[in-house]
C-alpha cells in the first residue's frame, strides 16, 4: 500500500514569533531556521519582510539548504496593480523559495479591515498568486479566518479558496486564525472544500490552539483529506498558541492509524532527535522546558514508585504508549540506568565517540551529568559543553592553555559632562607553553570585557581564533534571591557558519559566564584539529 505524504510546514519564525515575550533576532532566526532545516521540516516560513528590519535583514539570503524558504505577507492592495504595489515587489524580491499569502476569506472582514468589494479581495488574490507563479515561486494562500467565514459565509470563503487554487497556488491553506473551531466542525468543512473542487493534496490546515485543540484539529483536516499542516515548535504563537510540530510529527509516525496510511519527511532515524529539538529550542527561548509536554517532556515516562513502577519493570508497554527512545527521551523509573546508558551511548556514537555499555569510565560520565543537571546545568541546549564533558571523562583533551585567575571591575562614575558613566574591565592572566600571559581589557558590561581580555593574546593559538564570535548569551535565574544559582548559555559560531553552545553554572554570573566562554574557546580549537563537532560540521 503506498502511503500519501504529509508535508510538514513551519511557522515559528513568523507566526511564533507573535508570542508574548518572544522577539528573535536575525541571529536567533539563522540558528532556529539551520535547526529546523536540519531536523527535515519541508517549509520553513522566515517571517515578514519589509514588515520589520529583523525580517527583511533575515531574507537578505537564503536561510536553508534543503527545506523551502517561505515569506510571508499580504496579498496585493485592491486598487493597486501588482507592478506598483511596495509590499508586493518586497515579497518578490526576497531571497525565498515559496511566498505565502495571506488572505481574508470572512466577507465581514473584507468589508471591515479592508474597505473593499469582495470582488476585488478575489480580484487581489488570484492577481498576487499570478505574480508569484509568474517570478518563479512557489505560490501558498493562507485563507485567513476560514472556518469562521465558511460558517458566516460558505459560498464566499470558498470563492476565496477556489480563486487561490485556480490562480496556480500550490497549497491553499485553510487558517482556524481565532482558534474555536471544533474538530467535528474542521472535518466537514474540509470535506466540503474538497467537494467544491480543491483536492487535498493542494489542501493545507493552520490551527490555532485557543480550545486547547490545535493539534486535534489537525488531524481532522488529514483525516479528512488535508495534506499539509502548519504549525510551530513547542506549539508557540500568539494568544495560546499554534499547533504543536512537536507533538503531531510523532504522533504522525508512531500511531499506526496514521503512520500505515501517511509518510513524513521525518523518519526513525529523526526522530529520535526530536527532544533535543524541542529543549534546545527552548533553552534558546530562556525559558524552561515544559515538563508534562506528550513524547518530549522530563515527565513524559516518568513514573513514580507503585503498581506503575512493577509493571514497567515487567513490561514498559503496560504504561508507555511509545517506547521513549523513539523519541530521543528515557523512562524515569528506578531502572532507568539501562535506559539512561542507551541514550549516552548513542548521544557519544553520534559524536564520533565509542564507549563500551559496561566501561565504568560511562558510569561516571552518566553520574557526572545528573550531579551537574541537579545544580541546574543543562545540557540539551548546550552541545559542545557535553561533548567537551564526556571526552574529558572518557578520555583526553589537550592542554591548550590554563587560566591562572581573572578579575572584573564596574565602575560607576560622573563623566565631565555630568553624566553617569559604567565602565568594565577585566584582566585574565593564562599560561601556556609555561609563559605566563596577562591581558586587559574593557567591555560594554564585565562579561564582554571578560570575553576581551581571555581573547586579547592567546599566544601561539591567536589566530585560530580570529574568526570566533559570541552570537548569543542568555542567563536564567534557577532560584530566587540575589544569591541565586545563575546559567548562562553562550552560542558561538566561526567562519565555517557552524555554530555550538556551551553552558556554566555558578552563584556568580561572571564565573557562570567564565565557565561557558572557557568550553567556547577548548570547543574551537578542538574543532579546528577535527577532535570535536562532528554533528554540527556534517
Amino acid at each position: 500500500m503506498t502511503r500519501e505524504k504529509i508535508y510538514l510546514f513551519d511557522t515559528t519564525l513568523r507566526d511564533g514569533q507573535q508570542t508574548p515575550g518572544i522577539d528573535f533576532s536575525v541571529e536567533d532566526k539563522i540558528s532556529i531556521a539551520t535547526m529546523l532545516d536540519e531536523f527535515g521540516l519541508d517549509y520553513v516560513e522566515g517571517g515578514y519582510p519589509g514588515a520589520n528590519p529583523t525580517d527583511t535583514a533575515f531574507f537578505n539570503e537564503k536561510r536553508t539548504q534543503k527545506a523551502s524558504f517561505v515569506a510571508f505577507g499580504m496579498t496585493k492592495r485592491a486598487g493597486v496593480s501588482t507592478s506598483n504595489d511596495p509590499g508586493l515587489a518586497t515579497l518578490l524580491q526576497a531571497k525565498a523559495d515559496a511566498i505565502c499569502f495571506v488572505a481574508k476569506s470572512w466577507d465581514y472582514h473584507v468589508k471591515v479591515a479592508l474597505g473593499c468589494t469582495n470582488e476585488e479581495n478575489l480580484e487581489s488574490i488570484a492577481e498576487s498568486v499570478n505574480a508569484a507563479v509568474g517570478a518563479g515561486k512557489e505560490a501558498l494562500v493562507d485563507c485567513e479566518h476560514f472556518f469562521d467565514g465558511y460558517k458566516a459565509n460558505p459560498t464566499y470563503a470558498l470563492a476565496c479558496a477556489k480563486t487561490a487554487y485556480e490562480a496556480g497556488a500550490r497549497w491553499v491553506v485553510l487558517c482556524d486564525t481565532n482558534g474555536g473551531t471544533q474538530p467535528p466542525e474542521v472535518r466537514a468543512i474540509v470535506e466540503a472544500v474538497i467537494a467544491e473542487g480543491v483536492p487535498g493534496h493542494c489542501l493545507g490546515i493552520h490551527a490555532h490552539n485557543d480550545t486547547g485543540q490545535a493539534v486535534a484539529n489537525s488531524l481532522a483536516a488529514v483525516e479528512a483529506g488535508v495534506r499539509q499542516i502548519q504549525g510551530t515548535l513547542n506549539g508557540i504563537g500568539e494568544r495560546c498558541g499554534n499547533a504543536n510540530l512537536i507533538t503531531l510529527i510523532p504522533t504522525l509516525a508512531l500511531k499506526r492509524t496514521y503512520s500505515e496510511r501517511f509518510e513524513t519527511t521525518i523518519d526513525g532515524e529523526r526522530l529520535l532527535g526530536l527532544t533535543s529539538l524541542s529543549h534546545a529550542f527552548d533553552e534558546l527561548l530562556n525559558r524552561s522546558p515544559d515538563h508534562q509536554a506528550p513524547y518530549v517532556g522530563a515527565s513524559a515516562f516518568a513514573t513514580k514508585a507503585g503498581i506503575h513502577a512493577s509493571a514497567l519493570l515487567k513490561d514498559p508497554r503496560t504504561y508507555e504508549h511509545v517506547p521513549p527512545e523513539t523519541v530521543g527521551n528515557f523512562r524515569k523509573v528506578m531502572v532507568s540506568d539501562q535506559g539512561g546508558k542507551s541514550n549516552f551511548i548513542n548521544a557519544l556514537k553520534r559524536r564520533g565517540i565509542e564507549v563500551g555499555k559496561d566501561d565504568p569510565k560511562l558510569d561516571r560520565l552518566i553520574q557526572i551529568v545528573k550531579e551537574r543537571e541537579a545544580t541546574g546545568y543543562a545540557y540539551e541546549g548546550a552541545d559542545a559543553s557535553f561533548e567537551l564533558l564526556a571526552r574529558r571523562t572518557l578520555g583526553a583533551i589537550p592542554d591548550f592553555f590554563a587560566v591562572d585567575g581573572f578579575r572584573v571591575m564596574v565602575e560607576r562614575r560622573f563623566d565631565s559632562h555630568g553624566r553617569v558613566k559604567t565602565v568594565s574591565e577585566a584582566v585574565v592572566k593564562m599560561i601556556i607553553d609555561g609563559q605566563t600571559i596577562m591581558s586587559v581589557a574593557e567591555g560594554d558590561g564585565p562579561v564582554n570585557a571578560l570575553d576581551l581580555a581571555l581573547r586579547k593574546d592567546f599566544g601561539k593559538y591567536h589566530h585560530e581564533i580570529d574568526d570566533l564570535e559570541l552570537a548569543d548569551f542568555k542567563v536564567r535565574i534557577l532560584n530566587g534571591g540575589t544569591g541565586a544559582v545563575t546559567r548562562v548559555l553562550i552560542e558561538s559560531t566561526d567562519s565555517d557558519g557552524v555554530r555550538w553552545w556551551t553552558v556554566g553554572v555558578s552563584e556568580n554570573i561572571i564565573d557562570a559566564s567564565f565557565q561557558a566562554l572557557m568550553d567556547s574557546v577548548i570547543y574551537k580549537l578542538m574543532k579546528n584539529r577535527h577532535m570535536a563537532g562532528r554533528i554540527a560540521a556534517e
